[in-house]
């Protein structure tokens, strides 16, 4: 039997439980689980970079809120999730359906006679356990899979020790199920267990593209890489992917930004579905945590800029006693009742938590494919903004991500920026974003290009005159602003009469 949980836990867990259906309020708390000897895995390489690639569909907003963002940029170059000690090994269960939070907002019925507003790609709201299938992403996923037949009850597992455990997913496949009511995933659950992936089912598949103490560019490197070698065998319909945990030890977000980007976009080039998952809270190292939000903004950009679907494995782990996390502070604990224990006391634990997500992303992914099955989140509106200096995309919450092409932009007003001692020749294609605050902040801003493309960052005050720009860079910026209406220009460098532009994705978090 579980200990009782020790006094001021009862409102977390509360609050938990409310995000996963409002359940009753539980009266134990998880003991972390035990763990088991992966073995060693040292990083044996340094990220290189990705091919370049060409940006989808442009996106527009996503906002929420997010813990601060600060913390150091250098450390040893090592991997915390290779320690033979630090992956737990009880089977978890899985998790509640549609895990995510009511997003609040009223919505705004439009008159009988009104024309519907016309769509456009979907903000991911960072309110949300799982990313919204709006008509436009269900017929961004329908591209995908129409572009190659794939198996359509097989799915992949590319990433580090977190997929490799024994508790991620291989419950499923067995009959230690607490679905605790939710009879609407048995379809997607059988549905999976009747896939081939190389001999077995894809809950027990062993992947060649997830392995213990992994960053995301040993998936991408080799000849063939372990992600081709994994896509070509297996021909899944759907692919599970989280790295990060790895790469924040390696304190390169550039090379992780743009390997993330690249693996994701082989994963749709090939005709399979990408399923992304943010990381993890870093318990382990208090400066490596300060960091998680800087990389989940990545993770949340690139799937919201390719419109895949994303589940939020931070925020539901935040809620939860001790982070969810086993007694490494590192990697997930899992209920004694097993990983596949969905119900409330189940899902005080991280694997549990994982697996819920996943399966539930799943089941989502798979019915938005069938014919004739309707998207299960409204339309979003299509932004009437350009991106222009008189009508620049709006920025009201933080954190806020876009992946977008400067290609695509008919917008050239910004030449040059004196305000901040610039030369630079920055004639080429601009986005213009205005972010609106109503109190001080501090913010960081950061952009990332790929190849040869040169995007660069801008603070301005005032949009109409590049004198009134107040900070540049080529990467980041960060600032502390007052209350008001602020201006980041992404805008393309031109090199001896070459412009540089090309796809970017755009970051700005709180911290």
């Amino acid at each position: 039997m579980r200990p009782d949980p020790p006094n001021g836990l009862s409102t977390a867990l509360a609050l938990l439980l409310l995000l996963l259906g409002g359940c009753a309020e539980p009266t134990d708390e998880p003991d972390g689980g035990p763990s088991v000897d992966d073995g060693p895995s040292a990083v044996d390489g340094t990220p290189g970079d990705a091919a370049p690639g060409d940006a989808a569909r442009p996106m527009t907003t996503d906002m929420g809120s997010s813990p601060p963002d600060a913390g150091p940029d250098s450390a040893p170059d090592t991997s915390p999730l290779e320690r033979p000690d630090a992956m737990p090994d009880t089977m978890p269960d899985a998790m509640p359906d549609t895990i995510e939070a009511p997003v609040g907002d009223a919505m705004v019925l439009p008159r009988p006679d009104a024309a519907p507003a016309p769509e456009g790609p979907t903000p991911y709201p960072a309110d949300r356990a799982q990313s919204p299938l709006t008509p436009w992403v269900v017929d961004t996923l329908r591209g995908i899979a129409d572009a190659a037949p794939r198996a359509p009850d097989v799915f992949a597992k590319i990433g580090d020790s977190v997929t490799v455990s024994r508790s991620f997913m291989r419950c499923f496949a067995t009959d230690d199920l607490q679905l605790d009511g939710r009879d609407h995933l048995w379809p997607t659950i059988e549905r999976f267990r009747m896939g081939d992936a190389g001999g077995t089912d894809p809950y027990r598949r062993e992947s060649s593209a997830a392995t213990v103490g992994w960053s995301v560019f040993h998936a991408l490197r080799g000849d063939p890489a372990p992600l081709e070698v994994e896509l070509e065998l297996l021909d899944p319909r759907f692919a599970v992917v989280m790295f990060g945990t790895n790469d924040i030890q390696n304190r390169d977000i550039d090379g992780y930004a743009i390997q993330l980007w690249d693996l994701i976009d082989r994963v749709i080039d090939s005709g399979t579905i990408p399923i992304m998952s943010t990381v993890m809270p870093r318990d382990d190292d208090p400066d490596a945590d300060a960091l998680v939000p800087r990389y989940n903004a990545v993770v949340r950009a690139i799937a919201q800029g390719r419109q895949v679907p994303l589940v939020d494995l931070h925020r539901l782990l935040a809620a939860l006693p001790d982070h969810g996390l086993g007694p490494d502070r590192l990697h997930p604990s899992a209920a004694p009742t097993g990983a596949c224990d969905l119900s409330p006391d189940g899902l005080l634990y991280g694997y549990n938590i994982r697996n819920l997500l996943t399966i539930t992303a799943l089941d989502r992914a798979r019915r938005a494919l069938e014919p004739g099955e309707a998207a299960p989140d409204p339309p979003h509106p299509r932004p009437a903004a350009t991106g222009g200096v008189a009508d620049p995309i709006v920025i009201d919450r933080l954190p806020f991500t876009d992946l977008r092409d400067t290609r695509d932009s008919p917008h050239r007003a910004l030449d040059a920026y004196p305000g901040c001692d610039a030369p630079q020749d920055e004639s080429g294609p601009e986005f213009v974003y205005a972010l609106r605050l109503d109190r001080p902040t501090i913010v960081r801003a950061r952009v990332f290009d790929r190849g040869d493309d040169d995007i660069d960052l801008h603070l301005l005050a005032d949009p109409v005159g590049a004198g009134a720009c107040l900070d540049r860079a080529h990467r980041t910026i960060e600032a502390s602003l007052g209350p008001g209406t602020w201006y980041f220009v992404l805008d393309t460098y031109v090199d001896g009469g070459t412009e540089r532009s090309g796809p970017f994705l755009f970051t700005l978090i709180e911290g």
